[in-house]
């Protein structure tokens, strides 16, 4: 029995060859984790970075107030010997103990591993106290894959200060 109605389809129409899936299916999921694989390098790239720019400031800070500190340490025999002049005399020795004593008085801060007093930590005249801090920058989440690597963020600063009498 025709009563002369078409059968409608609701998946299209039916003329021609069937629909072939295109070559592009199924590639968003691989985009999206590539996607997410670069915002995360970038949001991690990020924080590290910021991290260590904030050990370098309490790098920084902490070296200030050591060569500030180093700078008071009077030479006496340079004193006894050649009077105190236009500033206080200092050596070498002088500047790297009073140094490391201040470090190791003061409380270290979070985001640095280790630190220590570095090589030349001293006197270039005799008047001026240099002090070099190092230590081991810890960035969140980068660290523990840094270590596993053999390595991590070493961060120097170097401050110097000197005691002038007028």
């Amino acid at each position: 029995m025709s009563s002369g109605s078409r059968d409608v389809s609701l998946e299209g129409p039916t003329d021609g060859p069937p629909a072939t899936p295109s070559r592009d299916s199924g590639q968003v999921s691989v985009l999206l984790v590539g996607m997410t694989a670069i915002a995360l390098t970038l949001v991690l790239g990020v924080v590290g970075a910021t991290s260590v720019q904030l050990s370098r400031i309490h790098l920084l800070d902490a070296a200030d107030a050591a060569a500030l500190d180093a700078s008071d340490e009077v030479n006496e025999e340079a004193v006894y010997d050649q009077g105190l002049g236009e500033g206080l005399p200092l050596t070498d020795e002088g500047v790297a103990r009073a140094a490391t004593e201040h470090l190791a008085a003061r409380d270290r801060p979070e985001r640095i591993g280790t630190w220590w007093i570095g090589e030349g930590t001293g006197t270039p005249d005799g008047r001026t106290a240099v002090v070099r801090v190092s230590g081991e920058a810890q960035i969140p989440v980068v660290s523990g894959i840094l270590r596993s690597f053999g390595g991590g963020v070493t961060v120097t600063v170097e401050s110097r200060a000197r005691s002038d009498l007028e």
